[in-house]
């Protein structure tokens, strides 16, 4: 295997009226160092011809397998370190495999990394560019949505075939299969580089909404089995609704776009046509019966209260007067330690499940603030080095004496991550502390910030130095100042039931965990921030 070399797999089924524009995209890359195969799938046109006119391309010939069977031939039959798959109907743009391979060889544990492209008609007239920014979460993201799009825009190591292949059974998806696979297992990139043409024209498989619907939810359903994640759950039923939208909508406009009376008769006897109607139908006829309001008459407030309680009449409040406070009803909080003596403070809960999800940031050397508990516990064997930051002398375990906020004893691109939870209300100028992390973070480096929003105040020595509590918005203005914002990610947990209880000092273990999981954006108990420093 050569290991500077690309090589550019083409499958091709009577597509050979568009090959020579495909060949000719790659032959006109400004890396040299590339290997172009055509991989005719038993096409009848003269794709074969048209390939053998170009000579330094090897043409390979199998019977009608489909495209997941071609490829895999590619990829059997490969030399490059390198592998790129270009459509036979679309295009190259010159710098494409320069600008990849780079990003690849500077970053040696992708797997694979995308870009952004174009769309076009067949004549080349610019339609719109797909331009999605990803810096986070790549499999979630996927999990959502397809934000690749178009995977001429993607660059794989071959080692990444290594274990997995193209899925034969599918006739559709079969890249976005592939890129759910690999992003499981390995990390992946994205970045904002247009480097490809999607040329749009009949025959493109993409124009059969029912099939294309139908299949890329087989392929999310797929994933199900292999997520253990509450998050990836959730971003697998939001995917899959996301894509029920998208292709909805697309069938929708097809409809209303019909200007031949027979079409619109063929869609009526379209059974997919129907059954989304039907389904649209039964959503808005079951919103009209939704909060049953001939029984809120009938019912008494009494059995509202265990239908509630059982988890009907969600909708449910206790009319004014008639709400029962319970244990609540006091002046004094359970615990003045923030639940620390009823089990564990409540705002830890999501301050250890965004830094679990962010596990993959925490290697290399790492700066963590008074101990280095969280830097040993997430980041595990991809410590390299652990430094322990504090104000004064006091803390035996300190590697570092100084104060974030003005500390110019710490050099430029120090840290490959920062740990930063719970720290900045306890900073006046808490700018400066922002400030400081992205100038000691290397490049590339990912700060991880989480910062109080409703919360008690400290009754012990810390509440003399508590000076701010912090929204999610007020965290994207700040992160703004020095973070790219498409480098930046904030969110916010909780919710009013985990904030009263955080509030009154009830412990982790008194709270049942879907209670704290549901969140509410007007209910900020804990905002996080995931920060890259640009390279």
């Amino acid at each position: 295997m050569n290991s500077s070399l690309v090589t550019i797999i083409i499958p091709c089924f009577n597509h050979g009226k568009y090959l020579p524009d495909a060949i000719d995209s790659c032959l006109n890359q400004t890396y040299s160092e590339i290997e172009i195969i055509i991989v005719d799938d038993g096409s009848t046109d003269n794709t074969c011809e048209v390939t053998k006119s170009y000579p330094s391309v090897t043409y390979l010939y199998q019977k009608n397998q489909g495209l997941s069977s071609a490829r895999n031939t590619g990829i059997k039959h490969s030399n490059g370190a390198f592998l790129v798959f270009l459509d036979a109907d679309d295009l190259l743009l010159h710098d494409a495999i320069a600008y990849n391979i780079e990003y690849l060889k500077k970053e040696t544990k992708l797997a694979f990394v995308s870009g952004a492209h174009q769309v076009s008609t067949i004549d080349n007239i610019k339609i719109k560019t797909i331009n999605e920014s990803v810096v986070f979460d790549h499999f979630q993201t996927l999990l959502r949505k397809n934000y690749i799009g178009m995977h001429a825009t993607v660059m794989f190591r071959r080692e990444a075939f290594d274990e997995v292949l193209y899925d034969t059974t599918l006739k559709a998806c079969e890249d976005y299969d592939i890129y759910l696979k690999i992003a499981k297992k390995h990390p992946i990139a994205h970045h904002n580089k247009v480097l490809s043409v999607y040329r749009r024209h009949q025959e493109n498989m993409s124009n059969n909404i029912p099939f294309m619907l139908s299949t890329v939810l087989k392929v999310l359903n797929r994933q199900k089995h292999n997520l253990s994640k509450k998050d990836d759950l959730l971003a697998l039923q939001e995917g899959k609704q996301n894509f029920t939208k998208y292709y909805h909508k697309l069938l929708f406009d097809q409809y209303k776009n019909c200007t031949n009376p027979f079409e619109y008769i063929l869609f009526l006897f379209d059974t997919n046509f129907i059954k989304i109607i039907y389904k649209r139908f039964k959503v808005k006829l079951m919103g009209r019966f939704k909060n049953y309001k001939f029984l809120k008459n009938i019912i008494p407030l009494k059995g509202k209260r265990i239908l509630f309680n059982l988890g009907f009449h969600k909708g449910f409040l206790p009319p004014i007067k008639k709400v029962k406070s319970g244990d609540f009803d006091r002046l004094s909080p359970f615990s003045k330690n923030f639940g620390y003596d009823r089990g564990g403070p409540i705002d830890r809960y999501y301050i250890e499940k965004f830094l679990e999800e962010a596990s993959d940031m925490i290697y290399g050397r790492i700066l963590e603030i008074g101990d280095n508990d969280y830097t040993l516990r997430f980041g595990k064997e991809k410590v390299k080095t652990s430094e322990i930051l504090h104000i004064n002398e006091s803390n035996p375990k300190a590697t570092i004496i100084g104060d974030l906020s003005d500390a110019p004893q710490i050099e430029d691109n120090s840290f490959d991550c920062i740990l930063l939870t719970q720290t900045l209300h306890l900073v006046y100028d808490y700018q400066a502390v922002i400030k400081t992390c992205h100038r000691i973070l290397k490049p590339g480096g990912a700060l991880l910030l989480t910062v109080p929003g409703i919360t008690p105040i400290d009754y012990g020595e810390w509440g003399y130095t508590w000076y701010w509590s912090f929204t999610g918005q007020a965290m994207k203005k700040m992160m703004a100042e020095y973070f790219s914002k498409s480098h930046s990610k904030i969110n916010t947990y909780g919710n009013v039931y985990a904030a009263t209880a955080f509030l009154y000092g009830m412990g982790l273990p008194e709270i049942k965990k879907e209670m704290l999981d549901f969140h509410d954006p007007r209910m900020q108990v804990i905002v996080t921030v995931k920060a890259i420093k640009e390279k």
